[in-house]
């Protein structure tokens, strides 16, 4: 093989193993990144955002009444000879083969407030669809959230329970070789044996979390893929809870776009009872219609026929009597005004109560962290002991094994506190509408 060859193949070997570690790097990701991931790809983002672009046209849709309605028409007949309208109409002109073009012109002069109110009620709707597109972004971000704080947690656990069986195994190989020297009972043995099949149990099923967090987190960012994704820790842990809930409820009246949404649909609905009422009121418009006529037939040819055409009116249209249509219709929507008066009070009482319960759960889980710290320390310290005591001959193995499983017990009792605590704060920003 020449040089070059041989350059050529160092060359192609090391960018072969650079691409094969690229493929295998794991994908670090941000709580930030999360979020934003979250709020570019979840479907329900999406949808939410079409909600209120759909919205933004029915109050463009609403407000064509405003304008004129200008329209083209092209008319051809064919008649009988000296044949007239019959039934269907008051009158029976005369009809004849014919051919025009023309245009017509309609325009709303006035329906007695009933257009202002209904394209008020159409922008209060879009205010009120974009409320929930915002309330949808604060539910897929809580989402994203919680199932990041899930795959944290779900991960120092296998890191405990991988310790955890490195230590018991190491205990298991020392009395292996102890009662093989006949200084320790086979019944020690037994016992850390059976201690380490508990911590290989305990392993696989955090294996098991974790796998299922993972997945959840790969749904909660929108996406259908479970990429192990190396998680960045939070910097510091979040500041602990007011000390009162009550605070923190008007800051939620104020800050929940639920509610904000609600109060939207509340005025909406408002005038859409002042629309229905309108219908009874006169309504006053304008038509107009020209064209030409550049076609007769020579058989109905008629000099008192001109081959051009205009007119204009304005037309006052009166209800007086429709089934009660109008009534109805205006019944209606005072009684959809009701419901959602009701679903709005509702939603406060809701919201006061998710407050209280995150607040209580975040401000007994922040308090679990010192308690869980100190548990370690003790638990540590028994350990110590045990241990040091069975080296010695002064206790039974039945006191160490027990020490071991204080031990591992209190370290996932302070990881857990932990990440509890830190997506418990997420959750209680949630519900005080403290997300962007």
């Amino acid at each position: 093989m020449t040089k070059r060859s041989l350059v050529l193949a160092s060359l192609f070997g090391v960018c072969f193993s650079a691409c094969v570690c690229a493929q295998t790097t794991t994908p670090s990701l941000s709580l930030a990144e999360a979020e934003a991931l979250a709020l570019k790809n979840h479907p329900r983002i999406l949808a939410s955002e079409a909600d209120y672009l759909r919205a933004d046209q029915i109050t463009v849709q609403t407000k064509s009444a405003y304008y004129p309605a200008l329209n083209g028409e092209i008319t051809g007949a064919q008649a009988n000879q000296d044949a007239r309208l019959g039934a269907g109409v008051l009158n029976d002109p005369r009809l004849f083969n014919h051919f025009g073009s023309g245009i017509t012109l309609s325009q709303l002069i006035t329906d007695s407030g009933r257009t202002p109110n209904l394209v008020a009620n159409s922008k209060l709707t879009a205010q009120a669809s974009r409320e929930d597109s915002r309330a949808t972004r604060y539910s897929v971000i809580i989402g994203a959230d919680q199932a990041y704080y899930e795959v944290l947690l779900a991960q120092q656990l296998v890191k405990v329970a991988q310790q955890t069986v490195k230590t018991r195994q190491t205990l298991v190989d020392q009395i292996s070789e102890l009662t093989k020297n006949k200084l320790k009972s086979q019944l020690d043995l037994s016992f850390v044996q059976v201690n380490l099949a508990e911590a290989q149990l305990m392993l696989l099923r955090a294996k098991d979390q974790l796998s299922a967090a993972y997945a959840s987190l790969g749904q909660a960012l929108g996406s259908q893929q479970a990429i192990q994704y190396q998680l960045t820790e939070p910097a510091k842990q979040p500041d602990p809870p007011a000390s009162d809930p009550e605070s923190l409820i008007q800051q939620a009246f104020q800050n929940r776009p639920e509610l904000a949404s609600l109060n939207f649909q509340t005025q909406a609905d408002q005038k859409l009872v002042y629309a229905e009422r309108d219908l009874k009121r006169p309504t006053v418009s304008l038509m107009a219609v020209a064209g030409v006529l550049p076609f007769i037939a020579p058989g109905n040819a008629n000099p008192s026929i001109p081959s051009e055409y205009e007119s204009a009116g304005v037309n006052v249209q009166v209800p007086i009597f429709n089934g009660h249509l109008f009534s109805a219709r205006r019944q209606a929507a005072e009684y959809q005004l009701q419901a959602t008066r009701q679903r709005e009070r509702d939603l406060q009482d809701h919201i006061a109560s998710d407050v209280r319960a995150a607040w209580a759960k975040a401000t007994t889980s922040f308090q679990a962290i010192a308690t869980s710290d100190r548990l370690l320390q003790q638990a540590n310290m028994a350990l110590d002991l045990a241990q040091g005591r069975y080296d010695l001959g002064l206790s039974s193995i039945v006191e160490l094994t027990q020490a071991q499983l204080g031990q591992t017990q209190a370290q996932v009792e302070n990881v857990d506190a932990k990440y509890q605590y830190q997506e418990a704060y997420a959750v209680l920003q949630y519900t005080l509408g403290l997300r962007h």
